[in-house]
């Protein structure tokens, strides 16, 4: 309720420490307030409780009231409302080429490739609100799983529900992955246009060389960072099926095709990263989202609604009202 509220001057606030020293004072000269007549008995007169002489304190609350209101109208009293308005000058168009193929299900990164690579991604996601991302799927063929939208729910909804299946064929056809990504970016308005390709093996299907892939993607101005995902040397990786659908795992010598991911990035003016953990590849997708930074200018309005008038004009009814009192009611007190 008091969220936008605050006070411009509250070292005012301090004259209230008056007000018990006021009150100590009327306390102390009440019996002056009014002339005293000294006689020797007052038998002879009629007495009875005059109400007027009770109320008679009504006019120093009064003024009590008027200096408290007075002391808050100095204050300054006021709300604060503020808003603001970003404007993007510099948009970045992302899209991630994962790689979902059954080398992705290895138990090298915990719980497994795909499932951590998800987790790290979904993080990068939320930290890039101002950009539009697309995902694309690839394994021995690829398609686009969203195209680029600024919507990051439809995004992280895409990413959660990416698992590894039979319907897409088997290899990992880094080629037609790439070039799918390039397709959704070639159109792109946008300054900056990323690919964020990663995969856990090397290029043995598809239709598209992955280097003239990275030829279009120079064509079109996007920079490709290429990521190779899996520790180095053994990995428990899927070997075979069991009889009852599930995976037989087996150790399996990890194959990357570094050489031909430093080219793509090389080629493209990006860069390659390898990631051997978990950990690794969050710092991965951390410099690369410094690498990649969105230009963003903050416009922020604010509005005063001053609030001190009718405390003021509080103060200034009251000093009336015992004025009134005092040329009137009281007339006889004063």
């Amino acid at each position: 309720m008091f969220e936008n509220f605050e006070f411009v001057n509250p070292q005012f606030f301090w004259l209230f420490l008056l007000l018990p020293a006021l009150m100590l004072w009327y306390y102390i000269k009440r019996k002056q307030q009014t002339a005293a007549l000294k006689i020797s008995s007052i038998k002879g007169f009629k007495t009875g409780k005059n109400w007027l002489a009770r109320l008679r304190p009504l006019l120093f609350v009064l003024r009590l009231l008027a200096l408290s209101a007075l002391i808050v109208a100095m204050a300054r009293p006021r709300t604060v409302d503020e808003s603001t308005r970003i404007k993007t000058t510099q948009g970045i168009d992302i899209v991630m080429a994962i790689d979902v193929s059954a080398s992705m299900l290895a138990r090298d990164l915990k719980p497994n490739r795909l499932e951590a690579l998800k987790t790290v991604a979904a993080r990068f996601i939320n930290d890039r609100p101002n950009d539009r991302i697309g995902l694309v799927e690839y394994a021995g063929e690829s398609y686009t799983k969203t195209p680029l939208t600024s919507d990051k729910t439809i995004v992280l909804s895409a990413l959660k529900s990416i698992v590894y299946n039979t319907i897409i064929e088997g290899g990992t056809a880094i080629g037609s992955g790439l070039a799918t990504a390039v397709n959704r970016l070639k159109e792109s308005r946008a300054t900056s246009k990323v690919i964020i390709l990663l995969t856990d093996g090397v290029n043995n299907t598809g239709f598209i060389d992955p280097k003239i892939a990275s030829e279009l993607a120079v064509e079109f101005g996007i920079k490709v960072y290429t990521i190779g995902l899996g520790s180095n040397g053994m990995a428990l990786s899927p070997i075979g099926i069991r009889a009852d659908g599930g995976f037989q795992y087996g150790n399996v010598q990890v194959e990357i095709d570094e050489a031909l991911l430093k080219e793509i990035a090389k080629i493209t003016g990006g860069q390659y990263f390898r990631a051997t953990s978990t950990t690794k590849l969050k710092e991965i997708y951390d410099e690369i989202n410094k690498l990649e930074r969105t230009d963003i200018e903050e416009f922020k309005y604010t509005n005063y609604d001053e609030k001190f008038r009718p405390w003021a004009l509080f103060a200034l009814g009251m000093l009336a009202f015992d004025l009134l009192l005092r040329y009137t009611l009281f007339r006889s007190f004063v």
